[in-house]
């Protein structure tokens, strides 16, 4: 039985790149990443939870552009916490401090291992669809190839050519910052702070997306850099 070539995982994810700031998918469109602060509508009074609808209402009513909304629950890492912690503990000249210290964190690191607690964070995607536009030289450049070769391999030439390019273009990215500010204003109205995720940003988030049960990318970056020392 012929053994069977395991297919590479970037063909089953939909991202061709991450560039200013934008997440370029392999069909040319283009998103955008906010993240957004929490609130706790249950603790609001029957007046606010109404005003925070009506104003959400209002949002939704504003924009001619769909905007997702995701959650993005993981179980919350302390290491660096815990680090800070040990850190306080050496340089603290007080020994009835120096214990206490201690002990706190050895409650933290056990009541964390015991009890996964969750960490979420809320995002929105701002997606902006251009409109795909066939070259005129693109056209005739087919038109040439095809009374050589077969259309197949004369259409491979040409998206391969405008693969090429490799760069958004400045007014697709323009229309996508204007949705993208108009997302923010309409967040804001509703008492919610919205902020774009830059590229370092973007790249982490579908690291951890993607990679679950691994520690965070940063992380794994200090302990290459440890293994090489």
């Amino acid at each position: 039985m012929p053994k069977q070539e395991s297919s590479p995982t970037q063909q089953f994810i939909d991202i061709a790149s991450i560039e200013n700031d934008t997440v370029v998918l392999k069909s040319g469109s283009l998103r955008r990443l906010l993240m957004i602060s929490g609130t706790n509508f249950f603790l609001k009074s029957e007046e606010e939870q109404g005003i925070i609808l009506y104003a959400f209402q209002g949002f939704l009513n504003s924009i001619n552009f769909s905007v997702q909304m995701f959650i993005h629950s993981r179980k919350l890492n302390i290491d660096d916490y815990l680090k800070k912690l040990e850190g306080f503990e050496e340089q603290e000249p007080n020994p009835l401090l120096k214990n206490q210290i201690q002990e706190y964190r050895e409650f933290i690191r056990s009541f964390v291992s015991q009890n996964a607690i969750m960490q979420k964070t809320f995002f929105a995607v701002v997606p902006f669809d251009p409109i795909q536009i066939t070259k005129a030289g693109t056209d005739i450049a087919g038109k040439i190839t095809g009374l050589f070769k077969s259309a197949k391999t004369a259409e491979k030439k040409i998206a391969a050519a405008e693969q090429t390019e490799g760069t958004i273009d400045k007014e697709n990215l323009e229309q996508l910052d204007q949705r993208v500010n108009q997302a923010i204003n309409g967040l804001n109205q509703i008492g919610l702070r919205a902020i774009p995720l830059n590229n370092e940003e973007l790249i982490e988030l579908f690291y951890n997306l993607y990679n679950p049960a691994a520690i965070e990318k940063r992380n794994l970056e200090i302990v290459k850099e440890e293994e090489k020392k």
